[in-house]
């Protein structure tokens, strides 16, 4: 599966930065989200999942910005359960570079370690990878993670609806970026859609506005298939903190609950607007 970032969260410098750089800060923090299966095909051979996803973000525009993301969950096969851990760190720098580092592990036996950097070029991408082959490979131009929901919130202030791009984040095999379509509801407020579980475990930003948004991801050579590889949707704040998450990955659906939010000290530095 890949990392929320997710909304994914879960949830990116430039060489030459975008404004969104310049006007919207993103504040440091640790979300710990439950994790339920909401619904599983046949197909899928999972007759229950439940973990928990720990998603810590510090760093600044000048001083770039690090992740350090764990998921973890139990797996009911109905026959037998496993236990699944993805263990990410990612740094993005001023300069157009970024760093990434997951390890996948099933039952506490490493599976996959996908270690490598990508750096901005004239062409587009240029990703090293260390892990789990050495392979030098050149992409298209994409979005790092972090610029990509910079660019989300930049989108959402000015009122905008829907809007493509292109996201590299390592994730996977670390040799490709993804394809993404972004949906921005209305701004709302806690408690406008009647059903909203996890406000009250967002402390200061309970009564806080935020968009519901809905990012879907699709492969690279699937032009003109209308079918995600996987699809997130989640409440976010202008300060980048999101929560009442939903992963859906096609053959199985998971429901992130924001279960603590501890919100720290920003950086002092400043960035010019452009």
């Amino acid at each position: 599966m890949a990392p929320f970032g997710i909304a994914g969260i879960a949830v990116l410098l430039l060489a030459a930065p975008a404004p969104a750089f310049a006007v919207t800060a993103l504040v440091p923090h640790r979300a710990v989200y439950d994790l339920q299966l909401q619904d599983a095909t046949e197909q899928s051979g999972i007759s229950n999942m439940y973990g928990r996803m720990v998603y810590e973000f510090n760093g600044s525009a000048c001083a770039g910005y690090t992740v350090s993301f764990r998921f973890v969950t139990k797996v009911d096969s109905g026959e037998e359960v496993r236990t699944t851990d993805q263990q990410t760190t990612t740094f993005e720098d001023p300069h157009g570079s970024f760093r990434f580092l997951t390890r996948s592990f099933t039952d506490d036996k490493l599976e996959k370690e996908v270690r490598g950097t990508a750096q901005e070029t004239d062409k587009g991408l240029a990703v090293d990878l260390a892990a789990p082959q050495k392979r030098a490979i050149e992409l298209t131009r994409a979005l790092f993670p972090t610029e990509h929901m910079l660019d989300v919130i930049e989108r959402a202030r000015k009122g905008e609806k829907l809007f493509e791009a292109r996201v590299f984040d390592g994730s996977d095999s670390g040799d490709k970026s993804m394809l993404t379509t972004t949906v921005i509801g209305a701004e709302q407020k806690a408690g406008a859609d009647g059903q909203d579980r996890d406000a009250d475990k967002a402390g200061t930003l309970a009564k806080s506005p935020y968009w519901p948004v809905t990012i879907a991801y699709f492969e690279d050579h699937s032009v003109g298939d209308t079918t995600p590889t996987y699809r997130m949707t989640f409440k976010l704040y202008e300060n980048g903190v999101t929560r009442d998450l939903t992963l859906d990955y096609g053959d199985f659906v998971l429901t992130g609950k924001l279960a603590k939010l501890d919100l720290f000290k920003q950086d002092d530095c400043k960035t010019e607007q452009k």
